[in-house]
């Protein structure tokens, strides 16, 4: 990540008159709390967050999101079966997947559901954005 691309995302962000809205979805509070962190870096994002499959999808089904960052390995609703039921509510809403123990096979099957880009954790502030910069900005 470059300064270049928190500059690029917030006045992509003034251009469109209002904040990329992100959705971010992940098990543990404390990694939602510092992607939240790392968006609050500059004015170009609005973010809500989930901690759950379920709660993404009942998210999603209310509001429309530019981006989703989405967890593979979760409880009660994997990031798969959320993946998937997003792609049927909001089929062009991109979703970047973030993982930290998914199998090759997950990860594969993310691509093949509709994920854009899979990033591991542990996630760096400039891989984070960066991957953002590249979704929203391509």
């Amino acid at each position: 990540m470059t300064d270049n691309d928190l500059e690029n995302l917030s006045r992509k962000a003034r251009e469109k008159g209002q904040p990329f809205k992100i959705l971010i979805v992940d098990d543990e509070p404390w990694v939602r709390d510092v992607f939240r962190d790392f968006c609050e870096l500059t004015d170009a994002f609005e973010v809500d967050m989930a901690s759950s499959g379920t709660e993404a999808v009942g998210l999603v089904s209310k509001t429309t999101y530019d981006l989703v960052t989405m967890d593979l390995v979760m409880p009660e609703m994997s990031g798969l079966d959320a993946l998937d039921r997003i792609k049927e509510l909001s089929p062009r809403t991109p979703i970047v997947v973030i993982t930290g123990n998914a199998t090759e096979k997950l990860v594969n099957q993310a691509g093949v559901l509709g994920a854009c880009k899979v990033v591991y954790k542990p996630i760096k502030l400039d891989e984070f954005i960066g991957a953002l910069n590249a979704t929203l900005l391509g």
